[in-house]
């Protein structure tokens, strides 16, 4: 009946979905988003662990996460809540230690400024917004490292360093360019952003609060 439905072109559903948005449990219409240090570590987060799905008639946004890390999965549920004012749902992955934090909505995609499906040869730009204000570029900064950086020390060694992996060329770029705004010495290698003075690895880990559940 669906696969009929669907050839035809009849939406079945049109009655109770307009019924919905009277009553406001569906939404009738999709703003941008608020422009704020929620919505810039968002972005950063979604960027680094997420994707954004398209579906016929909506978008899914999924984060990821190891099962384990109960603060990072915490807080990514509850920044979702804050900018789409919608509690979103985890997911267990069968057969995997991963879980996702996922919401369903319409114009995800543009409302972020972040595109659908795969992303690692694509130009990715800082929003000028994000860029010109430096409170919201070390949010931005934390949502993709908390999604992929790392911090390591061996005092045996006096090796301290926080990392930034990616395979995205502009991305590496965007963080690169982004820390030496913020006053630091970053190094550059093909998958890596690497801060490995002592002084800056503690300096710029306080200062986007990473991994600070």
């Amino acid at each position: 009946m669906a696969a009929t439905f669907k050839r035809k072109k009849i939406d079945n559903f049109k009655e109770w979905r307009e019924r919905m948005k009277r009553l406001g449990i569906i939404k009738s219409s999709y703003p941008p988003f608020k422009r704020d240090g929620d919505l810039a570590e968002l972005i950063g987060v979604v960027l680094g662990d997420g994707n954004i799905y398209k579906h016929l008639r909506t978008e899914e946004l999924r984060i990821s996460s190891n099962s384990e890390d109960k603060g990072f999965i915490k807080r990514y549920e509850r920044l979702v809540n804050l900018v789409f004012k919608k509690k979103p749902k985890l997911k267990k992955v069968k057969s995997s230690n991963c879980v996702c934090v996922r919401i369903y909505q319409k114009f995800i995609s543009k409302r972020l400024g972040v595109p659908t499906g795969a992303r690692k040869n694509l130009d990715i730009k800082i929003p000028k917004w994000i860029f010109k204000n430096r409170k919201y570029l070390k949010r931005y900064l934390r949502g993709l490292y908390e999604a992929e950086g790392s911090f390591c020390v061996h005092k045996p060694t006096y090796t301290y360093k926080l990392l930034f992996s990616n395979r995205n060329k502009s991305l590496l770029d965007n963080v690169y360019r982004s820390l030496k705004i913020l006053g630091f010495h970053p190094h550059k290698s093909k998958y890596q952003i690497q801060i490995s003075k002592k002084e800056e690895v503690y300096r710029i880990k306080n200062l986007i609060e990473f991994r600070k559940y």
